[in-house]
Formats: C-alpha cells, sequence, structure tokens
C-alpha cells in the first residue's frame, strides 16, 4: 500500500532586530498546505499591519491550527556577546533560522531574509542547513506567504509579552526602538542617574548607546569645567 504524506512548509520571522532595549525574538512555525489555507482563511497577514489585541488573538489561533512552532529569543547580553566576537545581528539571525529550519524539518521553508543581499544570504542558509530542504529567502515574505505571516505574529506577541515584563520592572521606556522618542528620552534619563544600562535590558554595542555615554561624558566635561571656572 502506497502511504502518500503531505508537504511540510515552514515559514520564519523575527521581531526586535532594530530596537535597542529588549530581545531579538526569531520564530518558525509549520504548516501542511491545508493548514496552511486555514492561516488564509482566519486573516493571517503581516504583523506591522495589526494592531496589538488583533496579533493577540491570530496567536492563539495559529499555535492551535499549526503543526509545530519554535520561539527563540536572543537577550541583549547575548547579542552584544556575539557582536564583540565578530559575528552581526544578520549572523545570528541566521543561525537561529537554522536551528529553527532543523528542528522543524519540512520539505520547504520560507525565511524573510534580513541580509540586502538575498543570494548570499540564501546560499548561506543552505550551508547550515544542508541538503534535504527547499529554502526560498525573499525580502517582504511576510507579506507574501502566510506562513511566514504566522510566524511574524507570533514573533511580535512573543517580544511584547517579554517587553511588557520589562516595563514592569524599569517603568514605562517606549517601545524600545532607537526611532521612539520615548526610548531614548528614557535611556537618557536613566544615564542621569546611572552609570551604565544593565546588560540584560539594553544592547550597549549599539551605536545609540555609544551616542548617549558620549553625550553624558561632555555634560560631565562640562559640569566640571564650569565649576572650575566659578572657583
Amino acid at each position: 500500500m502506497l502511504i502518500v504524506t503531505e508537504k511540510l512548509i515552514a515559514g520564519a520571522d523575527e521581531s526586535g532586530r532594530g530596537c535597542i532595549i529588549g530581545p531579538l525574538v526569531v520564530v518558525g512555525i509549520s504548516v501542511t498546505p491545508e493548514q496552511e489555507k486555514k492561516l488564509k482563511r482566519i486573516g493571517v497577514r503581516d504583523s506591522k499591519d495589526l494592531p496589538h489585541h488583533k496579533r493577540e488573538k491570530l496567536a492563539e489561533k495559529i499555535e492551535k491550527i499549526a503543526k509545530d512552532v519554535v520561539v527563540f529569543k536572543v537577550g541583549p547580553c547575548k547579542i552584544d556577546t556575539f557582536k564583540k566576537q565578530g559575528v552581526n545581528l544578520n549572523r545570528v539571525e541566521s543561525m537561529k533560522f537554522a536551528d529553527i529550519i532543523r528542528m522543524l524539518n519540512p520539505d520547504l521553508a520560507y525565511i524573510d531574509a534580513p541580509d540586502t543581499n538575498v543570494p548570499k544570504f540564501s546560499a548561506f542558509m543552505r550551508k547550515l542547513v544542508g541538503d534535504g530542504v527547499e529554502i526560498v529567502a525573499k525580502h517582504k515574505a511576510d507579506r507574501d506567504h502566510p506562513v511566514v505571516s504566522a510566524a511574524s505574529i507570533i514573533a511580535k506577541v512573543e517580544r511584547e509579552n517579554e517587553i511588557t515584563k520589562l516595563k514592569d520592572q524599569y517603568g514605562d521606556f517606549g517601545t524600545g526602538y532607537t526611532s521612539d522618542e520615548n526610548t531614548i528620552n528614557w535611556l537618557r534619563e536613566w544615564l542621569k542617574n546611572n552609570k551604565e544600562f544593565p546588560e540584560h535590558l539594553v544592547r550597549r554595542t549599539w551605536i545609540t548607546h555609544d551616542v548617549l555615554k558620549g553625550e553624558k561624558e561632555q555634560r560631565s566635561l562640562a559640569d566640571w569645567f564650569r565649576g572650575m571656572i566659578g572657583k
């Protein structure tokens, strides 16, 4: 008797790549073609196009539909360690994507490529994963493939949950992204009263960190000069 197995499709995406506060969250999910159709029916699409409450509801539905879900969280301290070792964020994401694909063991994997050089990224991913899995890496894969959209939704929700926990401990620092004025103001305020940021909270190897630390040093030097002149 011939047994026909359904083709298994995986999708992988991340959330928190460009932030200075909080973790990078990398997620992969696997589905059968029939399960992917269900993702379309429940309205799965790019997480950036959905409000928070909608993402949360969809994340619950996705976890019930998907065959498997894998979530990796890479904290600021780990990201800093990688960078000091010469491993940039693109490479970190690639390694996590490869771990996810090996765990899900799909026939086909769609990945939202973080690198501007997609062919180079694709070749590196194939080298990491090995033979047996067809890998399709592309920009905006979360808009074109429901399985990647689903991964992006779960990644966004997981990161938002982590950010909520951090805010309970440190107060409202905004989104944690460098483009957020509230985040930058919070970082400046923190440095007024502290020598350094907590390593599990802030990515210290980010250029924004160096700029803010430089601002503090300049202020301290200016205060010292004013004090000397006043004597």
